[in-house]
């Protein structure tokens, strides 16, 4: 049985992280940082600590125009991608459920956390079909199966349809040598978690712990009794983009302390 080196297994790969300067997305970069990839991030903001091992890109990836930016960038630049992790998402709708949102919450949320990815995915594939190689992560969301009405209707409707699509595109690609896997985390301690949580208490006139209570209610408790951390996530992304998964494709991975029941 082939042997892999765990520390340089990526060595030769090129890779892209969307949403990479913070919380998971920058745990993903950096976790395929250490296995040897040359790994490229984008954000519309810049990290605020600079890391000269990593490219990064500038660019809003709502909207068409910034992901052309980054897909003319990277081939023009390493004119190849051999990994592409479509980490982008989150949700900025107020809460107060279906009442309370408009036709540009909902498409706000849906180009970032849905057409981002298909629009990426359709500009990085034709290369990586014609080498018959490539792995493309979608990191979804347990909320694409247990959605929260009240704080983010849209953002769970568009990580169910980003499972979807992601099983969709892998039936398709897969016979031509790409991997496609979807990653569906529960809740995550970031700063931006922590943002939401502030929020949700402000709308309802509660306590930041009280809305971390309610959201784990919510979600039916966390039988691991906390929420995952971002390297966590990280390092099974790390897995699953690496050879040792060679044979895994159009599979949803749900991290999430136990959070969702087995059907």
């Amino acid at each position: 049985m082939e042997q892999f080196n765990y520390n340089n297994e990526l060595s030769g790969k090129i890779a892209l992280v969307t949403g990479g300067t913070k919380g998971a997305g920058k745990a993903i970069a950096d976790r395929l940082l250490q296995a040897g990839a040359t790994v490229i991030i984008t954000a519309r903001n810049a990290p605020e600590q600079e890391n000269s091992n990593l490219h990064f890109i500038s660019a809003d990836l709502s909207t068409a125009e910034g992901t052309q930016k980054v897909i003319s960038e990277v081939l023009s630049d390493y004119g190849r991608l051999d990994i592409l992790v479509n980490n982008l998402g989150g949700s900025s709708t107020p809460a107060g459920g279906f009442a309370a949102l408009n036709d540009e919450d909902w498409e706000s949320t849906l180009q970032a956390n849905l057409l981002a990815p298909v629009r990426l995915d359709r500009g990085f594939l034709p290369q990586m079909i014609e080498r018959k190689a490539g792995v493309i992560i979608h990191i979804a969301s347990i909320q694409g199966k247990l959605p929260l009405y009240d704080s983010t209707l849209p953002y769970a409707a568009a990580k169910a349809a980003l499972r979807n699509y992601s099983k969709s595109l892998s039936n398709e690609v897969t016979p031509k040598g790409i991997r496609v896997l979807a990653v569906s985390p529960g809740w995550i301690n970031t700063t931006a978690s922590e943002a939401w949580l502030g929020e949700i208490a402000r709308n309802s006139n509660s306590t930041v712990e009280e809305a971390q209570q309610g959201v784990m209610d919510a979600l039916g408790g966390i039988p691991f009794g906390r929420p995952a951390e971002p390297a966590e996530v990280a390092e099974f992304v790390g897995f699953l983009v690496s050879p040792r998964a060679s044979y895994l494709t159009g599979t949803e991975y749900v991290i999430d302390g136990g959070t969702v029941p087995t059907i």
